[in-house]
């Protein structure tokens, strides 16, 4: 059996009904996306304390799972008039083979290298190195596998600066990975927090699973302090836009360390928090890039 999977540009403002009117018509699933991801247009949703959450982007793309039987042009006519728009014109169509999707899931995540001494494992492997650093991680949905670039920044800053007994938040925890990469390396007292319930979840679970004690919780649920190092991989805007609330949470003499950002993106972050900090050289992963920074 397969599918059709059909890519089709609309606007934000009518996304949303579209999409229900889709699956009122028979959509088997119906995604929204970002159309300028992975550019400087990039605009990540958020909803933190003083940032109200987008309604969408300002450019959208839908994905439209159906049966390999329908008449696409005809649901997209249908689910249109439903909805009260214009039937879509312009989309693109790929037919979507079955295959074991858990086995080819798995298969993308291999054992990652981080140093010499730390090693991200998912949990259907065994770990390469026995007497390493090893992060058991099951990705669920959220953000963090180890695979990206900036993911693996933060973890390689954290390998090399982490000493031993450091408080830490990392804000934006996604699957947890760098606050408990934290633990392991021998921060004391660790916090994450994320917008995303699922990612609360799933950094719980994967702190369980290697067996550390860390404090995962939604940003409203936060207690007031401040840390000795603040890890933030996020995405540029939010960055810039909550650049006094992570900066509040450093303590004086503490360092904050931010990734999400592209180079061409590096210059404009620093200069929005030199009023607090003093950065070190970026560092740079395949056009991505991690700042680190001490609090004055």
């Amino acid at each position: 059996m397969s599918w059709q999977s059909v890519r089709i540009l609309v606007d934000s403002k009518q996304a949303e009904s579209l999409s229900d009117a889709l699956m009122d018509v028979g959509a088997l699933s119906v995604s929204l996306e970002d159309a300028d991801a992975g550019t400087v247009d990039e605009t990540p949703l958020f909803g933190e304390p003083d940032h109200p959450t987008a309604e969408l982007w300002p450019h959208s793309i839908a994905v439209v799972l159906l049966e390999e039987s329908a008449d696409v042009a005809a649901t997209l006519a249908a689910a249109a008039k439903q909805a009260g728009i214009p039937a879509p014109t312009e989309y693109t169509v790929e037919t979507v083979a079955e295959q074991d999707w858990v086995r080819l899931t798995q298969s993308q995540f291999d054992p990652i290298p981080i140093s010499p001494r730390l090693w991200i494992v998912p949990t259907w492997h065994d770990a390469p190195d026995s007497s390493a650093i090893n992060l058991k991680l099951d990705p669920g949905l959220a953000f963090g596998t180890g695979s990206h670039p900036t993911t693996r920044l933060c973890l390689r800053w954290l390998d090399a600066h982490i000493k031993g007994g450091e408080t830490l938040l990392d804000y934006g925890c996604g699957s947890g990975i760098l606050a408990i990469a934290a633990v392991k390396l021998g921060a004391a007292d660790v916090d994450g927090v994320d917008i995303d319930a699922q990612a609360v979840t799933a950094s719980r679970d994967n702190a369980d699973l290697n067996g550390v004690a860390a404090h995962f919780c939604l940003p409203g649920e936060l207690a007031p302090g401040q840390y000795d190092v603040v890890v933030a991989n996020i995405l540029t805007n939010p960055l810039k836009g909550m650049a006094p609330l992570l900066a509040g949470r450093v303590r004086a003499g503490g360092q904050l360390v931010l990734s999400g950002i592209l180079a061409e993106q590096a210059e404009d972050v620093m200069a929005v928090y030199r009023t607090w900090f003093v950065f070190d050289p970026p560092a740079i992963d395949e056009g991505w890039v991690r700042l680190a920074g001490v609090k004055q």
